[in-house]
């Protein structure tokens, strides 16, 4: 399973986002879905940043994929602040643009864009977030 590590900061987002785009070719994903599957990673790197490691210097995100006989599956760990996704609201897209709350909405578009969105959380281990897109 190819593997990277890259700094918890957002300067990383572009580099996260072309190891995710190379994982997207090799799985032979085209261009519109690899580019969602990108979304998706940067959505949840964003999160991690923001709120799990809120934009502290010394943080790691880890980030692997393995290419599937039907799709690709992305592995994201991280060593942040953890969180229930349940507890997480969904957005309320009923509203006027300027009106939506911006939490929420990154955890509902990876849930809309990737076919399962799987969180494990452990305090020796740290967080996993697993994102499996079928083709």
């Amino acid at each position: 399973m190819p593997s990277k590590t890259f700094a918890g900061r957002f300067t990383s987002l572009e580099k996260i986002a072309d190891f995710i785009a190379q994982a997207a070719q090799k799985a032979g994903f085209d261009s519109k879905s690899a580019y969602a599957i990108q979304l998706a990673v940067d959505e949840a790197c964003s999160n991690i940043i923001e709120h799990g490691y809120a934009e502290r210097e010394n943080g790691k995100i880890c980030c692997n994929y393995e290419v599937l006989e039907n799709g690709l599956k992305i592995v994201i760990q991280d060593w942040g602040k953890s969180f229930n996704p349940n507890e997480v609201p969904k957005p309320n897209f009923e509203v006027a643009l300027e009106d939506l709350k911006p939490r929420g909405a990154g955890l509902y578009f990876m849930k809309e864009i990737m076919d399962e969105v799987n969180f494990e959380f452990d305090n020796k281990d740290g967080n996993l977030l697993t994102m499996i897109k079928r083709k």
